[in-house]
């Protein structure tokens, strides 16, 4: 027997710009009738929100867990790029994510990734070729070629890269982009290349430039890059190409909202409604060719329940006409899920990450310096001043100039070590096997010792993140890929809240220390990053 219910309201009916009382009827996951009436409660009903670029991973959850969390904020769907999984797994690890989603009444619309892995100058777990990416989009349960961050590959047409493209081309399939800084002619090839969005604007005027070339812009706010209030203004003004995104959430910030917030915040700005719930609801569908339609009759009943449209406190979230979250609380069901990985790390010593003065680049006694920005993906490269103690290069806690350690999990292999600025240690160190996008083992402290003991921590777990201190320690176990917990996602939640507390506690004023520390390894991104295999400028697409 199929579900048959009425449910009445304020309907929002954002193509038309109208908002009038109703009475909704669903039957069989579909919406039958929407009939206005003279009188209906003051509640709004309209179609749920699209995350429009994000990857479940950073969540530390998987899918199933994920769309628990998401559901109690009003989001039926993401437009989800898999390839952090890819860069541990490979495509196993991209049907891993696929299969375990379907399990749960939750709209998961997964890409190809397309650049697995990112750069040639980092090791990551496993590799997807051409051919692979061409199967992956042939499958109905793939929607789009995930976001192409190899943009020097596309200015300069190299094959593989352009037979992605093509790939997803011919089954008219839409490709993200992903190209912070880009702008002018190259910006202009780039997007000539087919392909349609950036989600990596951090300038109005970058945003506004790719705009002008046909691209469609997703406003990012996420746990570390956060690009809202530069941006939010394009809302009213390119309201057609313009969506919402997190990109990467941590577990406690989407315990705390999702794209319901980015909503209320627009509205405060005073912004028009129906384009924020344009960008909220509307475009994604559109663009990706979504099949959860816009809440009108004959569309499948993927609609949310609101208190109002400001604060947009929802008080229901139905898919495919199930009521799946209800003030504040997910009626979704955990699942029990199997554990995939790859990692093959050994403990290290202090030795280990010991470095001499002559092993180290330097420009008149000064040594390269990765400069964390809070809020920004994007770093700068800092000429200092090193702090050497027995002829070894160390953390200068004074200057906030700290050892950061990058660690190959896949095979044995050297650590490599860099400096970094503005994660504000004043004891203690923090590990993570979420390092963007290869996925080794990252570490920033302010003792050789504290460093090599969180690297060892994670390394038991065989992937999480950890803190540690003189005299206490913390260790969050991601036995999925060294990426995500399949334990219940409110426990996962706290655990994470404790473990950042703590981060902060020795020091840190960075928002997220964990989240900001998994971008320091993010090679396509400039200007000075580390990877597995050493430090990287980015400017000039090399290692040091």
């Amino acid at each position: 027997m199929g579900n048959h219910f009425t449910i009445s309201g304020q309907y929002v009916d954002i193509l038309n710009k109208r908002i009038f009382p109703a009475n909704i009827t669903i039957t069989d996951k579909v919406i039958t009738q929407i009939e206005p009436c003279e009188f209906a409660p003051q509640q709004f009903i309209l179609p749920g929100f699209i995350d429009s670029h994000v990857h479940v991973e950073s969540s530390m959850l998987i899918p199933s867990s994920f769309a628990q969390l998401a559901v109690v904020h009003g989001t039926i769907g993401t437009i989800s790029d898999p390839h952090e999984i890819a860069n541990v797994c490979g495509v196993k690890g991209v049907h891993y994510m696929i299969d375990n989603g379907k399990k749960v009444p939750f709209h998961f619309f997964f890409g190809a990734p397309s650049c697995v892995p990112a750069t040639s100058f980092e090791t990551a777990g496993d590799a997807i070729n051409s051919i692979q990416v061409a199967e992956l989009l042939a499958s109905d349960d793939i929607y789009y070629l995930s976001e192409m961050m190899n943009f020097p590959g596309v200015l300069f047409k190299d094959e593989e890269v352009m037979k992605k493209i093509k790939a997803a081309h011919a089954l008219g399939k839409p490709v993200d982009g992903h190209a912070p800084g880009l702008m002018g002619e190259d910006a202009k090839k780039y997007i000539q290349a087919g392909i349609s969005t950036d989600h990596e604007c951090f300038t109005i005027a970058e945003a506004v430039d790719k705009l002008s070339f046909g691209m469609k812009i997703l406003i990012r706010e996420g746990s570390a890059a956060k690009n809202f209030e530069a941006l939010y203004e394009l809302i009213d003004d390119h309201p057609n190409n313009v969506m919402l995104c997190s990109d990467d959430k941590h577990p406690d910030s989407l315990l705390e909202g999702h794209i319901n917030v980015l909503c209320a915040r627009a509205v405060a700005k005073g912004l028009d409604i129906f384009n924020i719930l344009k960008a909220a609801c509307i475009n994604p569908v559109l663009h990706y060719k979504l099949p959860t339609g816009l809440a009108r009759v004959g569309d499948n009943a993927n609609f949310i329940v609101l208190n109002d449209l400001t604060h947009f406190k929802v008080n229901q979230t139905y898919i495919n006409g199930e009521l799946v979250a209800e003030n504040g609380t997910s009626f979704i069901n955990a699942i029990h899920e199997s554990i995939i990985n790859n990692f093959n790390a050994s403990p290290i010593q202090i030795s280990d990450i010991q470095i001499k003065v002559h092993n180290y680049p330097t420009i008149e006694n000064k040594i390269p310096v990765i400069e964390a920005i809070d809020g920004q993906l994007i770093t700068n490269c800092l000429w200092e001043t090193p702090a050497i103690e027995n002829e070894l290069i160390v953390s200068n806690v004074k200057n906030d100039i700290l050892k950061v350690v990058v660690y190959n999990r896949y095979f044995k292999a050297e650590p490599k070590i860099a400096f970094i600025k503005n994660f504000g240690f004043k004891q203690g160190a923090i590990a993570s096997t979420v390092a963007h996008d290869s996925h080794n083992i990252i570490a920033v402290g302010v003792s050789d010792k504290n460093i090599v003991e969180a690297i060892n921590l994670v390394i038991e777990q065989k992937g999480g993140i950890s803190c540690v201190e003189d005299s206490n320690n913390l260790v969050l176990g991601l036995p999925v890929a060294g990426l995500m917990s399949a334990s219940d996602p409110y426990e996962v939640a706290n655990a994470y809240t404790q473990i950042d507390q703590m981060a902060k506690s020795l020091g840190s004023k960075l928002g997220s220390p964990f989240m900001t520390l998994s971008f320091m390894a993010l090679l396509v991104i400039p200007h000075l990053k580390l990877s597995d295999k050493g430090l990287f400028d980015g400017d000039n697409f090399k290692l040091f």
